[in-house]
């Protein structure tokens, strides 16, 4: 299929960031969206506010002016994104989370990294709160979290928090859906049609890491359920999600010896603490791999 050609310097962009009852992070990520260094890059910020608790209108003041904010009925996350989609007008569709933190020139290197493929996906860098005082989840994070560049490269998806798209190209592809995570299967199904996508180093959001034990089982349990419904649509797709389970006990040994080595962890102590949070959680999905084939997590 032939590229679509380059429209953002014609009608501009639209920054769509999902939210859910996470106020301080917004305000903190729609500022670093509204004092972007390049001034050519004409774009807009919408918020789809997934009904935090607070209200439509205080998400609205926390954006301090910068954001247009609308409603997102419909729970979810990929909902939460289409919302903000159906609201937007601009040509390019910049996809990032609520809690992220773009870099100055972010929307404008995005931008021209369009000019090489149908849709890119930017780095996302792990952040944490305290170099020298890691918890053990952090330490795993660090390693493993977020590897946008082997996801866009190897794997053919980027995730949502650094998504990039022509709007001409979404709605050849269609909305995102929920149930399945939402950024590999909207990938999957661009590519399906012949659209090609691009790493764009250049174009990076920052994203915290998990700190707790508990938020990172959130993440996982979540995403589990999401890998699993995405597998049973696939033919063969129960025998090999059993398959999939089953490799998790033993990729533990070798992704051990990829914290050892890892450059982001100065001290031993972050290495084990990373290896200890490796073993565990996948010990924890290879009981969850078969669980949600007999019902929901």
């Amino acid at each position: 299929m032939a590229r679509p050609p380059p429209n953002h310097e014609i009608l501009g962009a639209s920054v769509i960031v999902p939210h859910y009852d996470d106020l301080e992070n917004l305000r903190a990520c729609v500022r670093a969206l509204r004092d972007q260094a390049d001034p050519k890059a004409r774009y807009e910020i919408i918020v789809a506010d997934n009904g935090s608790p607070a209200g439509v209108a205080e998400v609205a003041e926390r954006c301090e002016g910068g954001a247009r904010v609308v409603l997102a009925r419909e729970r979810g996350a990929a909902m939460a994104r289409n919302a903000g989609v159906a609201a937007s007008s601009g040509g390019i569709l910049v996809f990032t989370d609520s809690d992220c933190r773009p870099a100055a020139d972010f929307v404008a290197e995005g931008l021209a990294a369009l000019d090489g493929f149908d849709f890119i996906g930017g780095r996302i860098e792990v952040a944490v709160q305290d170099p020298d005082h890691l918890t053990a989840e952090e330490a795993f994070e660090l390693v493993f979290a977020f590897q946008n560049d082997i996801n866009v490269t190897r794997k053919g998806f980027s995730a949502s928090a650094n998504l990039i798209v022509p709007r001409r190209v979404f709605d050849a592809v269609g909305p995102f859906r929920n149930g399945a995570p939402e950024d590999m299967d909207w990938c999957a199904r661009a590519r399906a049609m012949g659209f090609r996508i691009g790493y764009a180093p250049a174009a990076v959001v920052r994203h915290p890491a998990r700190r707790t034990w508990a938020e990172l089982t959130r993440k996982w349990r979540r995403l589990t359920g999401e890998f699993c419904f995405m597998y049973r649509r696939r033919r063969f797709g129960v025998l090999l999600w059993v398959a999939r389970g089953l490799l998790l006990i033993p990729s533990i040994a070798p992704h051990a010896l990829v914290a050892l080595r890892s450059p982001r962890l100065r001290r031993w102590r972050d290495r084990w603490g990373a290896i200890r949070v490796l073993a565990r959680l996948r010990a924890l999905r290879f009981v969850w791999t078969y669980k949600v084939l007999f019902g929901p997590l």
